[in-house]
């Protein structure tokens, strides 16, 4: 059958790619990763320190989770060849159908499986922690701040990963001047650092009575949640601590104590605030680790641009800055000005399906990094 020798062919071109994904997932290292640590996890003592036997378990997990992923996706291909002869020794027509299901399913788990691969970097397995603020534009920008938010928290449902504000900045009419939220889940940093830049809106604007288009921005800043504690110095000096009355959805004690802690980090810029906690000495620490965490990231970033010659640019969140556009009039389109990545289900998008503008990311990075 002429369906069958197609799919059949198309199951050929992927032997030599799953071998090299599979070259890629170092599994006989891992393997003997994960001896090592079962042998550790047998010696006497082993859960006395509660935080190292935590980050051993973990990494076991992760390890154990990784060898699973490859071996299912091997055992689907195999699975699907055995199903493409059984269609052409009985020439049965009615299997033509389920090889078309499994052969689309192994593709989309393949192509999952090998974008895993690409996130190589030293916290990229780590939770994130995104924070949003509206730009040029005002209540506009607010309310498109608002649908970011949205547009995130939706995809980190449909990952399976929680999310938790732990700072927020109510528009003066409506929606977010600024908020900063963690998504907790394996892996966030490394999908979500794709999202760092200016986001900019084209729609007629609900707060417009002449119903005019309207152009809007709002930037979104990603870095990785660390627990362990980072070697960063930070002087007295450098830092500046604000304390505010909390303003976000919370505990009893949102608008009665000054709780909410700002750290301003002053030879950088860099701002931190966190609310979410219950005391000011929690907002503080974790307010800490932000800090510690951004100017970390800030130095990897400024050695990688001193090895490649290259100076980023510090941009303003408005014109000519975006990294990708969201168009809902004249015509529906969102593109990503870094990869040309477009998606004209604008609606889609903002329900939270944005791993196509992740991939074609982690994709262009790596290529950019071997070049």
């Amino acid at each position: 059958m002429v369906e069958l020798e197609q799919y059949k062919y198309q199951w050929n071109q992927y032997a030599d790619q799953l071998e090299e994904l599979r070259k890629a997932f170092d599994i006989q290292a891992k393997k003997e990763r994960i001896e090592e640590i079962e042998g550790i996890m047998e010696e006497q003592g082993f859960w006395d320190n509660l935080t190292r036997s935590q980050e051993i378990t973990k990494e076991l997990k992760q390890l154990k989770d990784s060898l699973e992923t490859i071996e299912h996706l091997q055992q689907k291909y195999e699975d699907l060849g055995t199903l493409i002869e059984m269609g052409e020794e009985e020439n049965d027509a009615s299997i033509v159908e389920e090889v078309e299901q499994e052969t689309k399913e192994f593709i989309d788990e393949f192509e999952k499986t090998k974008i895993e691969t690409l996130l190589s970097g030293e916290y990229d397995k780590n939770n994130a922690i995104v924070k949003i603020n509206a730009g040029a534009g005002g209540t506009e920008s607010c309310d498109w701040a608002s649908m970011l938010y949205r547009m995130y928290t939706r995809w980190a449902e449909s990952k399976g990963y929680k999310t938790e504000v732990l700072d927020f900045l109510d528009g003066d009419e409506a929606g977010i001047k600024s908020i900063t939220f963690q998504v907790n889940g394996e892996n966030a940093y490394g999908y979500l650092k794709s999202e760092k830049g200016v986001h900019r809106l084209v729609r007629i604007s609900p707060f417009n009575a002449a119903g005019k288009r309207q152009t809007s921005f709002a930037s979104c800043d990603v870095m990785p949640d660390i627990e362990e504690d980072l070697d960063v110095e930070i002087n007295d000096d450098d830092i500046r601590i604000d304390t505010y009355r909390s303003s976000g959805a919370g505990g009893q004690h949102i608008n009665k104590t000054s709780s909410a802690v700002r750290i301003t980090h002053n030879p950088t810029g860099i701002v931190v605030q966190c609310q979410n906690e219950r005391s000011q000495l929690q907002n503080k620490d974790k307010a800490m680790k932000m800090l510690k965490a951004k100017l970390y990231v800030l130095k990897k970033q400024e050695e990688e641009e001193k090895r490649s010659g290259i100076r980023g640019e510090v941009k303003e969140i408005g014109w000519g800055s975006q990294i990708r556009s969201y168009v809902m009039q004249p015509y529906t389109m969102v593109k990503d000005h870094r990869t040309n990545q477009e998606i004209t289900d604008v609606g889609k998008v903002m329900d939270g399906y944005i791993d196509p503008f992740i991939n074609a990311y982690l994709k262009w990075i790596n290529i950019k990094k071997d070049n």
